[in-house]
């Protein structure tokens, strides 16, 4: 892990709770200041929009939702040609839905977020 990824998530783990939220117009979703700091930090727009569009339409399967964004390992990427997969879960160990991303610029290589009442946030945010 590179030092730019180690000081991501140590910033991102001094975020607790919000004042302001952002919105995602595209889907009517919101997001709080750890996910905004997150991406411009990394770059990472696609990330709120496509795991926010996918919360929407899971919604109906459960209110509160985990999103996991893990990066496969050297072996499995060789073997797959996936870079990463997103999951989607409802913090019950039950799994909605998983996505898997061909390539990626995401810096970290795990990342959880949490999508409850149309906001997404940090889990130290919750």
């Amino acid at each position: 892990m590179s030092a730019q990824s180690k000081q991501l998530i140590e910033q991102l783990q001094g975020f607790c709770g919000s004042t302001t939220y952002y919105k995602i117009p595209l889907v009517k979703a919101r997001y709080t200041e750890g996910i905004k700091y997150l991406t411009e930090q990394a770059q990472c727009h696609w990330l709120v929009t496509d795991t926010a569009v996918v919360c929407k339409s899971l919604k109906n399967k459960s209110n509160f939702i985990v999103i996991l964004f893990k990066r496969n390992p050297t072996s499995v990427q060789e073997r797959t040609h996936k870079e990463a997969k997103i999951t989607y879960a409802d913090g019950n160990g039950t799994i909605l839905l998983e996505q898997e991303y061909e390539y990626t610029d995401f810096p970290l290589d795990e990342l959880r977020l949490f999508f409850v009442d149309d906001m997404l946030m940090l889990p130290n945010e919750y």
